[in-house]
């Protein structure tokens, strides 16, 4: 996993985002869902893994409900000093809008090591973050599909454990872990 993409979609002295590098991974894994208000709302689910965060694009954002089986498109690593990013990505730069830190905290990989079950295209892990608990799954839906866009499909399922909430509204989770404050608060 490299940051070539992340790099090639961003002019550093017209966007607040960190450049980073990749590095190498920390003791506990880290992960970090951040709400990104930019052309449609979406959440980027993020998880530590080899120096660099392995992203999805999740479009109705996590759920603690088993039930719900979240969309999530995967799309370029970040670097690790873009988990505490929160602020504006100005207009005219890719992902223009708002990023907020709606969840973090560090996750266990269940089984193999992440990348190999990634590339395997299934991946299960243990989140232990302010707002996210538990067992999840990320599958990939579209792996042996022949169009490259479509091999970028994955599902983000939760686990039934003791964290699950049939009930779970994300509406009702709506402020930054790091700040307190909402998305249209972000400055």
């Amino acid at each position: 996993m490299a940051l070539e993409e992340y790099r090639k979609k961003r002019k550093f002295d017209e966007t607040p985002e960190p450049a980073g590098s990749a590095q190498k991974s920390s003791e506990q894994a880290r992960f970090v869902v951040q709400k990104h208000l930019a052309s449609h709302l979406h959440y980027d689910f993020r998880l530590e893994i080899d120096g660099v965060l392995a992203s999805w694009a999740v479009p109705k954002g996590p759920s603690l409900n088993p039930r719900d089986k979240r969309l999530a498109m995967m799309t370029e690593d970040h670097p690790l000093e873009y988990a505490d990013f929160e602020g504006v990505i100005p207009e005219g730069n890719y992902g223009a809008g708002k990023v907020m830190v709606w969840d973090q905290g560090t996750y266990e990989v269940q089984g193999k090591p992440a990348a190999e079950q990634l590339a395997e295209g299934s991946l299960k892990f243990t989140l232990k973050g302010e707002k996210l608990r538990g067992g999840f799954a990320l599958i990939n839906t579209g792996r042996r599909a022949a169009d490259p866009r479509q091999q970028r499909r994955w599902l983000l399922i939760k686990e039934r454990d003791e964290f699950a909430d049939p009930s779970w509204n994300i509406d009702e989770q709506d402020w930054s872990v790091l700040t307190h404050r909402g998305i249209q608060e972000i400055e």
